[in-house]
């Protein structure tokens, strides 16, 4: 390993397989430098803002968590695995950038408070400190698409990090908040609810952990093979559709994320971000336009596996019906706990650097999926 472990996850292969088939392959993972960094951020209370209507706020803050990191580590020429989880979100990074991304969450942290009444956690720790304890953090990149991977962590790494950082003695930042003005460049949030595509008639949204008996790799290689098989592959399962993409540039949506942006409402830029959304209905009806939305399809993080398996899919109630008693069946075999919301739409939040390349989208099932499937979950595990 080289003394400065900055490219580590940039200079990884990208792997072009079934997803099934990469997860048991235990020698194409590497584990995640020692001296690297487990950042998380989570909105505290998130399940009752979600269950109060607020869960597009949820959602647009927990994706200014993952831009305000991102542009540090673009400016850095790093590249690092992030993992958004609907109410946050979780990064591993080299030491190099950690303390800049703590001071940034820290006063990105004050900025939600003052803009949203969101108690932001944002927490850190040592992935020595992990692999102390006797934990893994097992890391490949995986693709789909010629045009996006993801990063695939097996291990329960993440998942001691988390329970570290959230639980009862909550090992939060102490990092003083940074003094220049937060760098949210690119944040945007401007589409409205997206219905299913035309011949889908729901939304899933499903967290899968393994027990501790079972291999985490083969209980995930079974769920992820099951859903090639209900479903189809993850192109035929997108919950996003071209078709259904609908602009919103209200008002109302652009101040919202103008005070995630910059903790405050400035009138002359708001009137700016207005103009240039306008022409954001022009634009996308030209070839360019209609390539970025393409892309967009494309370029949506549906799934996530970070030591457990989080994704949004569509289809149809009755794929929905045998995918639950696949899983019920594993489930009560002793391999896997799972927790699944069903809507009618998906909530889709963006980070656009430039048009081309430069743009990933965050995508959770309506009425806040991913935390109110995380509280079916966090309620069986609760009953082990």
């Amino acid at each position: 390993m080289p003394a400065n472990t900055d490219q580590f996850y940039a200079a990884l292969p990208v792997n072009n397989m079934p997803l099934g088939d990469l997860l048991i392959q235990d020698d194409l993972f590497s584990d995640v430098p020692a001296d690297w960094h487990v950042v998380i951020t989570d909105i505290r209370s998130s399940t009752q803002a979600v269950l109060k209507g607020r869960h597009e706020n949820v959602n647009l803050v927990a994706t200014g968590s993952i831009v305000s990191v991102l542009n540090i580590a673009f400016g850095m020429n790093v590249t690092i695995p992030f993992f958004f989880g609907g109410d946050g979100a979780t990064f591993i990074m080299p030491p190099t950038i950690i303390d800049r991304v703590m001071q940034a969450l820290a006063l990105y942290k004050v900025n939600t408070l003052d803009n949203f009444s969101f108690d932001l956690r944002t927490g850190t720790i040592p992935v020595q400190e992990i692999y102390a304890k006797g934990h893994h953090l097992h890391i490949a990149k995986f693709s789909s698409s010629d045009s996006f991977y993801i990063p695939i962590v097996l291990g329960n790494g993440l998942n001691y990090a988390e329970q570290t950082i959230k639980g009862d003695d909550y090992l939060l930042s102490t990092h003083q908040p940074q003094q220049e003005e937060l760098d949210l460049t690119g944040m945007q949030c401007r589409w409205d609810r997206i219905a299913p595509p035309a011949n889908k008639e729901e939304v899933v949204t499903l967290l899968v952990v393994a027990t501790n008996g079972a291999r985490q790799s083969d209980a995930f290689q079974k769920v992820m093979n099951k859903m090639d098989v209900l479903y189809g592959s993850p192109q035929k399962r997108q919950p996003i559709s071209v078709g259904k993409l609908k602009f919103n540039s209200t008002f109302s949506r652009l101040s919202q994320e103008m005070r995630a942006r910059l903790g405050k409402i400035k009138m002359f830029s708001l009137l700016q971000d207005w103009i240039t959304s306008l022409y954001g209905y022009i634009y996308f009806h030209t070839q360019s336009g209609k390539t970025y939305l393409k892309r967009l399809v494309e370029m949506s993080d549906t799934l996530v596996i970070d030591g457990k398996i989080n994704t949004v899919i569509s289809g149809t109630a009755k794929q929905r019906a045998q995918l639950t008693s696949f899983l019920d069946e594993l489930e009560a075999a002793g391999e896997i706990i799972y927790g699944l919301h069903v809507s009618s739409a998906s909530i889709m939040s963006c980070y656009v650097r430039d048009l081309e390349d430069g743009h990933i989208h965050f995508v959770d099932g309506s009425e806040g999926g991913y935390t109110q499937a995380a509280r079916m979950l966090k309620a069986k595990l609760r009953a082990v």
